[in-house]
């Protein structure tokens, strides 16, 4: 298997690293476990920011990869797609804008973003990896 064929897997690997330390953020956090909470969050940028470094070489020289599912399934993937797409790019900023709120300890500001950014952020990360097993795992 050369690295085209590869990246995908690595891809589905770190986005699914991201969404893990997410929940383990969000238990932190709940538990008032700030300094592991951040570890955490700053684990699940750095992960995502490999993601997506990873994703923009696979998608920069790789062929676009076909859906090959027929029926009600192909609706419903292209809706994910789209959703999971549009979603990404909205994250990005709001990701960005809320680590740096947290990071700097501008509590507050950084709590009433991420009522938001977080959910997004984790739809993102799960939709990221349904589409995955859709297009390479199950069709």
């Amino acid at each position: 298997m050369d690295a085209a064929q590869l990246l995908p897997h690595i891809n589905a690997a770190l986005n699914a690293t991201a969404g893990a330390l997410l929940l383990v953020a969000r238990w932190q956090i709940s538990q008032r476990r700030i300094d592991a909470h951040r570890r955490s969050m700053l684990a699940a940028l750095v992960v995502s920011a490999l993601f997506l470094i990873s994703y923009i070489a696979y998608h920069y020289a790789a062929p676009i990869f076909v859906f090959r599912g027929q029926g009600w399934i192909r609706p419903v993937y292209y809706a994910l797609l789209i959703s999971h797409v549009l979603l990404a790019a909205l994250a990005i900023p709001l990701v960005a804008a809320t680590a740096w709120r947290g990071y700097h300890r501008r509590d507050e500001r950084h709590r009433a973003i991420a009522r938001w950014t977080w959910p997004l952020w984790m739809y993102v990360s799960a939709s990221g990896l349904l589409v995955y097993l859709l297009l390479y795992q199950i069709y």
